[in-house]
C-alpha cells in the first residue's frame, strides 16, 4: 500500500524515534509498504518518521540508480537494505560535498558535507543484528536515513546562507503549497 509521505514542517520528522522490538505490529507489511511508497515516489530512501512513524526503521533501495555508468562504486553494494534501530558508531574519511535531496522537501537540491565512510550497528528485518562499514554514496544515503530517525533533515547540514536563500522554499512546503507526484501529508 502506497502511503503518504510526510513533509517539512511536521513534527514527527523533529523527534528521535523510538527502537522497536521483534514484536512490533505487522513490521513486514510495514517494511513492504515502505518499499512500495518508496519506489512509488521515485526514492531510494525512505525512514519510518517520513510516513509518520517515530520508529528507528529505513529502507534503501539504490536500484534504480545506474551503478555501471553513473555510480560505478555501488556495482557491489546490496542495491536493497533494511535497517532497523540502527545507529551509527562511527564517522570518518574524507568529507564529501554532494548534492542531496528529500522526499520530504522536495524540490529542493543542496549540496551536504558528510563523511564518506561510516560504521554502523543496526537490526535487519529478522531482528539479527548487524555491525557494518559502509562508504562512499551508499554510506551517504544510509546518514541521510539516520538523519529521520535521529528528528533531523538534510536542510540541517547546509550553512546559513543557503538555508536563508531557500527559505521561502521551505515556507511554501509548511503551507502545502508546493505539489508532488506522490501522495503527501
Amino acid at each position: 500500500m502506497i502511503l503518504p509521505v510526510y513533509l517539512y514542517g511536521s513534527g514527527v520528522l523533529r523527534e528521535v524515534a523510538k527502537p522497536i522490538t521483534e514484536d512490533y505490529p505487522n513490521i513486514r507489511e510495514l517494511i513492504d509498504n515502505m518499499f512500495e511508497t518508496m519506489r512509488n515516489a521515485d526514492g531510494i530512501g525512505l525512514a519510518a518518521p517520513q510516513i509518520g512513524l517515530s520508529i528507528r526503521l529505513f529502507v534503501i533501495d539504490i536500484s534504480p540508480l545506474d551503478t555501471e555508468r553513473d555510480f560505478p562504486q555501488l556495482r557491489d553494494c546490496p542495491k536493497q537494505k533494511i535497517f532497523i534501530n540502527a545507529e551509527i558508531t562511527e564517522r570518518y574519511g574524507d568529507t564529501v560535498i554532494y548534492e542531496e535531496g528529500c522526499l520530504s522537501i522536495p524540490k529542493i537540491n543542496e549540496k551536504v558535507p558528510r563523511p564518506d565512510k561510516i560504521k554502523i550497528k543496526y537490526l535487519d528485518e529478522t531482528f539479527r543484528e548487524h555491525e557494518d562499514e559502509f562508504e562512499g554514496y551508499f554510506a551517504r544515503v544510509i546518514q541521510h536515513e539516520c538523519d529521520h530517525i535521529d528528528g533531523k533533515m538534510f536542510v540541517d547540514h547546509i550553512s546559513p546562507l543557503r538555508k536563508q536563500l531557500i527559505k521561502s522554499k521551505l515556507a511554501d512546503i509548511v503551507k502545502r503549497k508546493t505539489t508532488c507526484s506522490y501522495k503527501t501529508k
